[in-house]
C-alpha cells in the first residue's frame, strides 16, 4: 500500500519532558534524557479512513512535568500517495521558530519536505526537534560571579555557535530582487557552476522567477532571531561584513551600509547585529560573546570596510554602554580569566581574521548524511594539531549546497519546506553532536577554546557545549 516516512531525530535536556509523535494509527513517546533518539514513523494509506482524502496528519507534542503539562503542539498533513507535506503549522521553514517557554524551556524543531529522493537527497521528510533549558544566562549559572570558578580560564568553555548568523531572514534578498528583478540573482550566488546546472534545466527567464528559491536553498542558513540565537545559547558568531555589491548598491535596493554577505547575497546589517549583541550584553552582565570579522567567500565587487570604518561601527554600537562594555581582543580571549573579563567590561570579544583549527572542509562537509565529517573528526582533532591554536572551531552542519543535483533539485522541485540545507540537519547532527560530546575533552584537551558550529542552531548543539563547559571547568 502506497505511504510516505517521516525520518525523526529528538533529543531532550530538561528532566521531566517527553516528546510525542503520531500518525493515524502510530503512536511513539520518547522521554530519555540525554539520549540523541533517531527513529521512522509512515503515513500509510491504509490507516487512513477516508476513501477520498490519504492524507494524515504528523504530529509531535512536548510536554513536561512527566505529560501533565503541554508545552507546544506541531503537525503539518502528510498525503500518503503523493508524498506532498503541506498545510498545519510547519508549512514553510519561517514558520518554525523556537519556542521559548515560561517555565525556562526551549525548543527548537524544523520540518524538511522531501520529495520522491532524487539522487542523494532523502525520500523521507525529516524532523528534528531539541528540548533543553533556556540558555539565555547559561554562562552566569555555569561560572556564578565572585565564585571560585570565575579563576578559571575563559579559554576553558565550548561555545555553541550560530553558522552564518546573518543569513536567518530573506528580508534584504528580498528587498534586492523586489527593486532591481530576478536576473540580479545570478550576480549574487556569485557561483557558476551551481547557477550552469540551474540554468541547463530552466531558461533566463524562469531563473528569474525562481530567484527567491535560489537565495533560499544555497543560503538560508538559520531560522529565528539573534535574541532567540542567544537564548538558545549561542555565544560565538561569524561575521561577514561588506557592502553589497556593486551591480545593486546604485538601485538603492538597501541602505549603502555594512551588511553580512553569504557570497554577494546580503543578510543582516552589521549595525544592527551589533546593536542587539551589545543590547543583549547590557541585560546579561555574566555572559560574553566573541564575534569573528572574516571575508572568505566575499567577492571583490562587495566593498570591504576600512579599518576606521569598523571601529566606528563598533564604537558606535558601544557609545550607549557609557563605558560599562568595551571590547577585547584575541590575547584577552587567550589568557584572561572568565572573572578578569567580566571585571574589566571585556565581554565583547572581536577578532578580525584569526585563525584557528577548523574541521571544515569542502569535501567532508558536503555530504547529505554526515558520514564523511564524522570520518573526518578523528583526523583533524588531536592533541598535537590542538596545541597552540588560538581556538577549535569543531563544524557539524553539512555543505549541502555544495552538491549541485541537491541544490538543483531543491531549486527547481521543492515545496515550502524544503531547503537542501535543512534536509541534512537531522541525520548529521544525530551523528556528529554525540561524537562531540563524546570525544571532544579526549581530542581537544581543556586548555584551548573550542567553539561548536552549526546550521540552524538548535538546542541540542547547545546544550552539549554547556555540559562541556562544565566538564572542562571541573577539570
Amino acid at each position: 500500500m502506497p505511504s510516505k516516512g517521516i525520518a525523526v531525530f529528538t533529543y531532550i535536556g530538561v528532566n521531566g519532558v517527553s516528546i510525542e509523535l503520531s500518525v493515524p494509527k502510530q503512536t511513539q513517546t520518547i522521554d530519555r534524557v540525554n539520549q540523541f533518539w533517531t527513529g521512522a514513523l509512515e503515513v500509510e494509506t491504509r490507516n487512513i479512513d477516508s476513501f477520498f482524502n490519504k492524507s494524515g496528519r504528523f504530529t509531535f507534542k512536548v510536554f513536561s512535568n512527566n505529560k501533565s503539562n503541554l508545552l507546544t503542539e506541531q503537525w503539518i498533513e502528510v498525503n500518503a500517495i503523493t508524498g506532498n507535506a503541506s498545510g498545519g503549522t510547519m508549512d514553510t521553514i519561517a514558520q518554525t521558530p523556537a519556542i521559548i517557554t515560561r517555565d525556562n524551556i526551549i525548543i527548537t524543531y524544523g520540518f524538511y519536505e522531501a520529495g520522491p529522493g532524487h539522487d542523494l537527497l532523502p525520500s523521507r521528510h525529516q524532523c528534528y526537534i531539541a528540548v533543553t533549558p533556556n540558555y539565555v544566562d547559561w554562562m552566569g549559572k555555569l561560572v556564578p560571579p565572585n565564585s571560585p570558578l570565575e579563576s578559571k580560564p575563559f579559554r576553558r568553555l565550548v561555545l555553541p555557535s550560530a553558522h552564518d548568523v546573518g543569513m536567518n531572514s530573506m528580508q534584504s534578498s528580498e528587498a534586492v530582487l523586489k527593486k532591481i528583478g530576478g536576473a540580479i540573482v545570478t550576480t549574487m550566488v556569485h557561483d557558476s557552476k551551481t547557477m550552469a546546472a540551474i540554468t541547463d534545466k530552466v531558461s533566463g527567464p524562469a531563473v528569474a522567477l525562481i530567484a527567491p528559491n535560489i537565495i533560499h536553498s544555497l543560503a538560508i542558513t538559520q531560522k529565528d532571531s539573534l535574541f532567540d540565537m542567544l537564548a538558545i545559547g549561542a555565544r560565538y558568531f561569524e561575521f561577514r561584513p561588506a557592502h553589497c555589491h556593486k551591480a545593486i548598491v546604485p538601485s538603492g535596493a538597501l541602505p549603502d551600509r555594512l551588511y553580512f554577505q553569504h557570497s554577494a547575497i546580503p543578510g543582516m546589517a552589521y549595525d544592527a547585529f551589533l546593536k542587539d549583541i551589545v543590547s543583549f550584553l547590557q541585560a546579561r552582565p555574566t555572559e560574553i560573546i566573541v564575534v569573528q570579522l572574516r571575508w572568505d567567500g566575499v567577492p571583490g565587487d562587495c566593498a570591504r570596510p576600512s579599518d576606521q570604518e569598523m571601529r566606528d561601527y563598533l564604537n558606535a554600537a558601544l557609545k550607549p554602554t557609557n563605558g560599562n562594555l568595551v571590547a577585547g581582543n584575541l590575547e584577552d580571549l587567550r589568557n584572561k580569566t572568565i572573572g578578569q573579563l567580566r571585571k574589566e567590561k571585556k565581554r565583547l570579544i572581536m577578532l578580525v581574521n584569526v585563525d584557528s583549527l577548523s574541521t571544515y572542509t569542502d569535501e567532508g562537509n558536503a555530504t547529505m548524511n554526515g558520514d564523511s565529517m564524522l570520518a573526518a573528526f578523528p583526523r583533524l582533532l588531536n592533541e598535537g594539531a590542538v596545541r597552540g591554536r588560538n581556538f577549535v572551531n569543531i563544524q557539524c552542519q553539512a555543505t549541502a549546497a555544495n552538491i549541485t543535483k541537491a541544490v538543483v533539485y531543491s531549486v527547481l522541485e521543492a515545496g515550502t519546506t524544503t531547503s537542501c540545507i535543512l534536509a541534512t540537519k537531522g541525520v548529521c547532527d544525530s551523528k556528529t553532536l554525540p561524537w562531540v560530546r563524546d570525544n571532544l575533552i579526549k581530542t581537544c584537551g581543556t586548555d584551548t577554546l573550542v567553539v561548536v558550529m552549526n546550521d540552524f542552531i538548535d538546542g541540542a548543539t547547545a546544550d552539549v557545549s554547556v555540559q562541556l563547559s562544565k566538564q572542562r571547568l571541573a577539570k
